[in-house]
């Protein structure tokens, strides 16, 4: 479809702690943007859990602070586009509305649905591409048709959570490939679902919505959405658009074979696009299709990255100085004897995703002494995560999927000793780029450019400007080299101690 000349996007990014909202131009200037917040329930020790029509609320909250931000571009918009939190399950009845609180991506209750999914099915890692966990949806749905048949005895369509806003908005129950690859019922490799995936746990492909890719037309506002946002007649497309990861890698145009990120938010994800499917399920890597056709992803993930800095600051006292205790961290990094000497931290605090997909996996520093005061613990935790990442990307180069063309982002991205550790520990080369922040309200905007038509891919999904590279360091490497070989060797130790 054709766009006209200051014509406006939108981008919803449907996070777990807030719904972000973003208004963009054709030339991708921000005009606005708000968030919405939202709350969590925890009833049970393992559970998580939100209310689905939160979600809705969340997402016109944040349009009309848009609308009343800037009326005038609000009315000239030409596309919407939704990304979103993965893995959830909402549990819809015939008429599309929520039989219980949905049940969320970090809920960990279906433990014993894992198990019994990988005996129904003894090539589900084949099928999936990817190991059966309690985070991805599939487990959640077999564990509601144990624990609440009544409920499951109802359900009539499951959808992700950016995918019940987009039926609230248009009345279409539609997903896209990046979002459905952690369900555990697509065939990642062919993109479509996956019947005997699907029957393992009591579902059929009449459960799920129809799948588009991300940069496509999947529906369009309902006439009563766009009266209500005050756009009255308006035919406005909504992309299919992506999982929270492949919006942000759209976001800082890694939509290219051999591109990718590594992203420091409150857990760690390095992140390959591939022009193949690759799988490498015993080692924990997720293996996803990309929010564009004909292209994958690997992903490696660990569950605390700027958590643990976060907590090594609480710890001390420190909560609110944590920019001041990276400064300290900065000037102990500055003597290699005092690095040669440091404790060495495994940041598993909350289990471990990457690659030892081990939930009751422990945090511990090793090698403590007197004389170690709070900037080598500091220290140790920056390093600890960045050794982190270096077991991820040695998952992703046996999966032949390891990145040429890497940048930093996320809310880490700000310390330059925590880029750098992370390029000596990695050997790889990664670029911060301006704007490391933008997130997945940006890519979910582009996306929604690409399905209105207002470019090509190679237009849209720009690399932003980069402010500065971080190279691998011989000299850094080769001192943090035997560090690395004794973190390797705490988790079996630590293992094998429970």
């Amino acid at each position: 479809m054709a766009v006209g000349a200051g014509e406006t996007f939108l981008g919803l990014d449907i996070g777990t702690s807030s719904v972000k909202a973003l208004l963009i131009d054709a030339d991708q200037r921000t005009i606005a943007d708000a968030s919405v917040p939202l709350t969590l329930s925890r009833p049970q020790p393992l559970w998580s859990e939100q209310n689905a029509d939160d979600w809705v609320a969340a997402v016109n909250a944040g349009v009309a602070a848009l609308r009343k931000s800037a009326p005038d571009a609000f009315a000239r918009l030409a596309g919407v586009g939704l990304s979103g939190q993965m893995h959830g399950a909402t549990f819809l009845d015939a008429a599309g509305r929520p039989l219980r609180p949905a049940i969320l991506w970090n809920d960990v209750r279906s433990f014993a649905e894992c198990a019994e999914m990988e005996k129904r099915v003894p090539d589900l890692r084949r099928r999936a591409g990817n190991i059966a966990m309690p985070g991805f949806t599939a487990p959640k749905a077999l564990w509601v048709a144990t624990h609440e048949p009544n409920v499951f005895k109802a359900t009539k369509l499951i959808l992700l959570p950016k995918d019940y806003v987009r039926l609230k908005l248009t009345g279409e129950a539609v997903s896209e490939m990046s979002d459905a690859a952690g369900t555990l019922w697509l065939d990642v490799g062919k993109r479509r679902w996956d019947d005997e995936l699907l029957a393992a746990t009591g579902l059929t492909v009449a459960n799920m919505p129809r799948l588009v890719e991300g940069s496509e037309i999947s529906a369009y506002l309902s006439p009563e959405v766009a009266a209500a946002w005050g756009l009255p007649g308006k035919h406005i497309p909504v992309a299919g658009g992506a999982g929270d990861n492949a919006a942000a890698a759209v976001g800082v145009g890694a939509t290219a074979p051999g591109a990718g990120f590594v992203s420091i938010g409150t857990s760690g994800v390095v992140f390959s696009v591939t022009d193949r499917f690759v799988s490498l399920p015993e080692r924990t890597l997720h293996a996803f299709c990309h929010a564009l056709p004909n292209r994958w992803h690997g992903m490696a993930v660990n569950l605390s990255a700027a958590a643990a800095l976060t907590w090594i600051a609480e710890l001390i006292g420190r909560g609110d100085d944590v920019g001041g205790c990276v400064a300290d961290a900065e000037a102990f990094a500055k003597s290699a004897k005092a690095v040669e000497t440091a404790p060495v931290f495994l940041p598993y605090l909350s289990g471990e995703r990457t690659p030892h997909n081990d939930a009751n996996a422990t945090g511990l520093f090793a090698g403590l002494r007197a004389e170690h005061g709070a900037a080598a613990l500091i220290y140790a935790v920056l390093e600890g995560v960045a050794f982190n990442f270096a077991d991820g990307v040695d998952v992703l180069t046996e999966a032949g999927a390891r990145p040429k063309a890497t940048m930093l982002v996320g809310g880490g991205a700000r310390s330059a000793l925590w880029g750098q550790l992370i390029a000596d520990a990695t050997g790889l080369t990664i670029d911060l780029a301006a704007g490391a922040e933008a997130g997945a309200a940006l890519g979910a905007a582009r996306l929604a450019m690409l399905a209105a038509g207002a470019g090509d891919e190679a237009t849209v999904c720009k690399r932003p400007p980069m402010q500065r590279q971080f190279v691998p360091d011989t000299a850094r490497a080769a001192l943090l080299a035997p560090r690395l070989r004794r973190y390797r060797a705490l988790y079996p130790a630590e293992k094998g101690a429970r």
